[in-house]
């Protein structure tokens, strides 16, 4: 038996514009950024286009004259697929498969269906399929009138029966209501984790940022690690946790955690709560920025409200630092620039600090983890204190969490200590150990 391998499926990609809304570069980049989803789906796109929309139609968004110029771009392509790369009403994109002949899918729907392709952890799957379901069941149409009860019983008094739009949404409900549950679980599970961190004496680090800024390229040069990287938008969706060495032999956690993307699905987001907790719960985050990307800044904001929309970030007090990714592709006088820019950048609230380097040449990744351990031990206090014999545990309980910097043996056989300490564990040995600071 011969085995033919299916082609794969040819898709056409559409970035409506509205007259007057901006265009020009913008655009050109926007479409690029939809073709880019479009491929991470495993998808040939054979055309693209950027469609001017003067008023949006309830009926098919685009209006007659565009969805006449789209159909003959599909026939004559052949395709099977068509990316319309905004957010269309149910309505709307059942009136567009209609009139093409083709399956229609909007960008909340492709980036939906790029999570189901990606998700790699129990976990990571039952976030998507809760967002894929809650997407779902906005999408359902009045398509199965044909299979309506009209009656529920025998004359005119009873009332119509479950129609199958009702029995869909039923399901669907108690689909969702189950997922829910299980995330629930999930919750329940990573607080432990949460917790369990917390009493460790290592504070967490979470990288954040747009899509394939270079986070998981930073993550592995940081911790020496060889979690998946490819040049791909959303190429990692699992948080990823390794021990990052600090220039002082101190250590931290880092954790690698999803990219972040302009207009990501509000059901994705609430999805991936249990996940994003984890950002919340960071000591700092390290804003992954791509400097050449010409639209660095309106990704920044991106990141920075859906940063907000978690109450993380600079708006709720959580300390965070950027780092200026991909310097090696700027020209040479961009690039020494962005080195000499000093060591900050505007955010919501004002400054803060700002490394420039590049994970492929490795240049200026030494001075980012100078610049970690000096923003976690910023709030950091300097205590010396005296260990009698009968004291001897909470020398041990020093050394695993602070950083002893000097150590001498009195002539009583005591143990004098100067040590750093984080704010918390300084409140903790005094509450316990107030004889040592005698």
């Amino acid at each position: 038996m011969i085995e033919v391998e299916a082609a794969p499926l040819s898709a056409l990609v559409i970035h409506p514009v509205h007259s007057g809304g901006g265009g020009g570069t913008v655009s050109l980049l926007d479409l690029e950024e939809a073709v880019s989803l479009t491929q991470a789906l495993g998808v040939t796109v054979k055309a693209s286009e950027i469609v001017t929309v003067r008023e949006i139609k309830a009926g098919n968004y685009l209006g007659s004259g565009k969805t006449d110029d789209m159909a003959a771009l599909i026939k004559e392509h052949d395709i099977g697929l068509v990316i319309v790369n905004t957010s269309l009403a149910p309505i709307q994109q059942r009136n567009l498969e209609d009139l093409w002949g083709a399956k229609v899918i909007d960008r909340t729907g492709l980036i939906l269906e790029i999570f189901s392709l990606r998700a790699a952890t129990k976990e990571g799957r039952l976030q998507v399929e809760l967002a894929r379901l809650a997407y779902e069941r906005s999408r359902l149409v009045r398509t199965w009138t044909h299979l309506e009860r009209q009656r529920g019983g025998q004359g005119f008094l009873a009332g119509p029966g479950e129609t199958q739009i009702e029995s869909d949404r039923r399901m669907l409900a108690d689909k969702i209501s189950k997922l829910k549950r299980d995330l629930d679980q999930v919750r329940r599970t990573r607080a432990l984790q949460r917790n369990k961190r917390k009493r460790a004496p290592e504070r967490v680090v979470a990288l954040v940022g747009y899509t394939n800024a270079g986070k998981s390229t930073l993550f592995n040069a940081l911790t020496g690690s060889n979690i998946f990287v490819k040049d791909m938008l959303f190429a990692t969706l699992d948080t990823t946790h390794r021990v990052l060495e600090l220039p002082s032999g101190q250590k931290a956690v880092l954790s690698d955690t999803v990219g972040f993307i302009s207009d990501l699905p509000t059901d994705l987001v609430d999805a991936f709560r249990a996940t994003l907790e984890e950002v919340k719960e960071a000591d700092l985050l390290i804003h992954v920025r791509d400097i050449s990307d010409p639209l660095s800044e309106a990704r920044k904001q991106n990141v920075l409200d859906i940063l907000a929309s978690i109450e993380a970030g600079p708006k709720f007090d959580q300390d965070l630092i950027e780092v200026w990714n991909k310097t090696d592709l700027l020209p040479d006088d961009d690039a020494h620039d962005s080195l000499r820019a000093g060591r900050s950048a505007d955010n919501e609230l004002g400054q803060c600090a700002a490394y420039a380097l590049s994970c492929i040449t490795g240049k200026g990744l030494e001075e980012l983890r100078e610049g970690i351990e000096a923003h976690l031990s910023a709030n950091d206090h300097i205590v010396n204190v005296t260990i009698g014999p009968k004291d001897f545990a909470v020398r041990a309980w020093l050394f695993e969490h602070g950083d002893v910097i000097e150590e001498t043996i009195t002539d009583k056989g005591e143990y004098a200590m100067e040590v750093r300490l984080s704010q918390i564990d300084l409140g903790i040995l005094r509450a316990r150990h107030q004889q040592i600071f005698l």
